[in-house]
């Protein structure tokens, strides 16, 4: 599906809601691997970081090709693409604390959280996707089992 779908308005305010996202990638035999992650929406493009020592960030560095999920219910958001990786620590830092601030709003545990990860080697993406895929109604409210 186009990618002029990231900036219809429903998909956009679903997208920049703080949701976590499941993000599969490609390990070394093949084999697909995925994990929760948080993300932010910026523009076109999707922001997610790690630790460096994972094993996702060791496959996105082998093969940059990535999906990445949002949902709520039935409703969902697939973002099909390859990957930036930002290496650099500073910027690696400040795009984790941007995305950190998404998740967590209180002062005080937002900023324990960012000391923790100011002391570890943080590795930036940005997905500038080349497909999405939509299913249901990202936004709306529908019953799981309804009719």
């Amino acid at each position: 599906m186009s990618v002029e779908r990231l900036h219809d308005p429903a998909i956009r305010a679903f997208l920049e809601r703080p949701r976590f996202a499941t993000l599969s990638t490609v390990n070394a035999d093949g084999a697909p691997f995925s994990a929760v992650v948080w993300y932010a929406l910026e523009g076109d493009r999707i922001l997610f970081n790690s630790a460096r020592g994972r094993r996702w960030p060791a496959n996105l560095r082998r093969d940059p090709r990535v999906a990445l999920m949002i949902e709520e219910g039935y409703n969902y958001v697939q973002l099909v693409g390859r990957v930036h990786i930002i290496d650099d620590q500073q910027a690696a830092q400040e795009q984790m604390a941007k995305i950190t601030a998404r998740y967590i709003t209180k002062p005080e545990i937002l900023e324990a959280r960012l000391a923790d990860f100011r002391a570890q080697e943080r590795i930036g993406f940005e997905l500038t996707p080349s497909a999405i895929f939509i299913h249901g109604e990202p936004g709306a409210k529908r019953a799981v089992g309804g009719s």
